[in-house]
């Protein structure tokens, strides 16, 4: 699927490669089509803003990755998020979303999306009766990460997501950090979000997003639970989602996603980029073993070192949180790694500014081997109590572990580590 899916080759010039159709709008052949585009009675291309051939492609190969029905790539992995809950949430909704996310998801929930009136609240997610706990009669969405970066420990999926089934809350989960370790569809999820920057393209060229709507949540049956999607909807000449698309299949969610939320606010990929990513998505497969077995080498040889005071893992997980990265992460528990060092903050410090192969980057999922201190720069914007809660402690250091062969990547991590006096 990740080579084949959603294209075979151009039907007018048969090109093998997906084209990069490089424009803003498309030729209608007259009036009535126009209308009939617009009125949503025909499928086809409008405008660059809301859809395009190139774009179109990488959408359909990841949903078919996940198991979905439909995609909606976007301009970033923060747009994904963030359009994702605007689909369904207004000013007055609330979400109740796990405190293991990553920095910039935090802000966006904690701030940005509570000043337009969405209150986002957030919950301890090693018990999954804390989301049904924090809902009430507004409550949209529940939202969570797969393998949250940083702190590493696996989602309860299936749990929470059969809590907000019976509620008619659909869960949310961003799966940056596990493409196809993990499917969050099978487990219940209802909608997928990815940013795309990361393991998805692979090369840390390209910024992309993408929504993937599992066709799996029956919208109708929430009724009053999600009007985004029952009532008429005035920014659309009052289509009523889940009616209008009956008898183009269960994608009221991601139209309303497309049509609406896209449509406003233009948070459109570029064409270049998508092509881009869909260059990465073609070595997914390749690629993201290597990036588990690497990882697994670092933490074990880290939980070795006598410097090294903790290390973040899955395999060095035990409990609960090592029963759940076993049930939902196959085929690796990724390619992100943490650890602190007994020396604290200015030990992490020698150790980043010490290395010489892992780049100091705030990116993870790259072909290359990452390093970063999150509390002073991708969760810095938190204060302390909440960098706790999203598993930053303030000698934390994050790799994101690369390609490369294992004994260059341990070489370089030794002689940082040595300099830090670790």
């Amino acid at each position: 699927m990740a080579l084949h899916a959603g294209w075979r080759a151009d039907p007018s010039t048969g090109s093998v490669a997906v084209p990069i159709h490089q424009t803003t709008s498309y030729q209608f052949r007259d009036t009535d089509h126009a209308s009939a585009l617009f009125a949503l009675q025909e499928a086809g291309n409008i405008y660059t803003r809301i859809m395009n051939p190139t774009t179109d492609v990488l959408e359909k190969r990841v949903a078919a990755l996940d198991g979905g029905v439909a995609g909606l790539a976007v301009a970033s992995g923060q747009a994904s998020s963030a359009l994702a809950l605007q689909t369904l949430a207004k000013a007055g909704d609330n979400v109740v979303s796990s405190t293991a996310l990553y920095g910039g998801t935090w802000n966006l929930f904690a701030n940005t999306l509570r000043d337009q009136g969405i209150d986002v609240r957030f919950v301890d997610p090693a018990d999954p009766e804390n989301f049904r706990r924090a809902s009430d009669d507004r409550t949209r969405a529940y939202y969570a990460e797969t393998l949250p970066n940083p702190k590493l420990e696996v989602f309860p999926i299936a749990e929470v997501a059969s809590i907000g089934r019976s509620l008619g809350i659909p869960l949310i989960m961003d799966n940056t950090a596990a493409p196809l370790l993990c499917r969050p569809l099978d487990h219940g999820a209802a909608v997928v979000v990815y940013s795309a920057t990361k393991y998805l393209g692979g090369h840390g060229t390209s910024i992309g997003g993408v929504i993937v709507d599992g066709g799996n949540f029956d919208w109708e049956a929430a009724g009053d639970r999600q009007p985004a999607l029952n009532s008429p909807d005035p920014s659309y000449h009052g289509t009523a989602w889940t009616q209008a698309v009956k008898g183009l299949g269960p994608v009221a969610y991601i139209m309303r996603a497309r049509t609406v939320l896209l449509r406003d606010l233009g948070a459109a990929i570029s064409p270049f980029n998508a092509f881009q990513i869909l260059q990465g998505v073609e070595t997914l497969a390749l690629r993201m073993p290597r990036h588990c077995e690497n990882a697994a080498r670092v933490a074990t040889w880290l939980a070795e070192r006598a410097g090294v005071s903790r290390v973040i893992y899955p395999s060095q997980q035990s409990g609960e949180a090592r029963k759940r990265a076993e049930r939902y992460l196959k085929g690796g528990y990724g390619g992100l790694v943490g650890f602190e060092l007994a020396g604290g903050v200015e030990s992490g410090r020698k150790f980043i500014d010490s290395l010489k192969l892992l780049y100091h980057v705030a990116n993870i999922g790259d072909a290359r081997s990452l390093a970063i201190h999150p509390a002073s720069t991708t969760h810095s914007q938190l204060d302390a109590e909440a960098q706790l809660a999203t598993g930053v402690s303030p000698g934390y250091v994050r790799l994101s572990i690369g390609l490369e062969h294992i004994d260059d990547i341990l070489a370089d991590l030794d002689q940082a580590l040595t300099v830090a006096g670790a």
